[in-house]
């Protein structure tokens, strides 16, 4: 193993740990939100709007961090300069 694989795997790591925290915090938070709604007289449920707002960057924070490609391959650099200079 290089260090510069070592490096992108250490960073990956950190990604993943970032990732679950940030979904905890929102888990938390939410969960917080609603149980103040449900204390205070369980109305229009406005919950709805935080939980759909910062849930799409949880979702965006998640795609980010598992579904994109792990490592840049020197097929794809060389595809990317072809399309460039051709």
């Amino acid at each position: 193993m290089t260090q510069e694989q070592r490096q992108q795997a250490i960073r990956r790591i950190q990604a993943k740990r970032g990732f679950r925290g940030h979904l905890a915090i929102y888990l938390a938070v939410n969960a917080l939100l609603v149980a103040i709604w449900a204390f205070t007289g369980a109305g229009y449920f406005w919950p709805i709007w935080p939980i759909l707002g910062w849930g799409i960057g949880v979702v965006a924070n998640g795609v980010g961090v598992y579904a994109s490609p792990k490592e840049i391959t020197e097929a794809q650099i060389d595809r990317e300069l072809q399309g460039r200079l051709g």
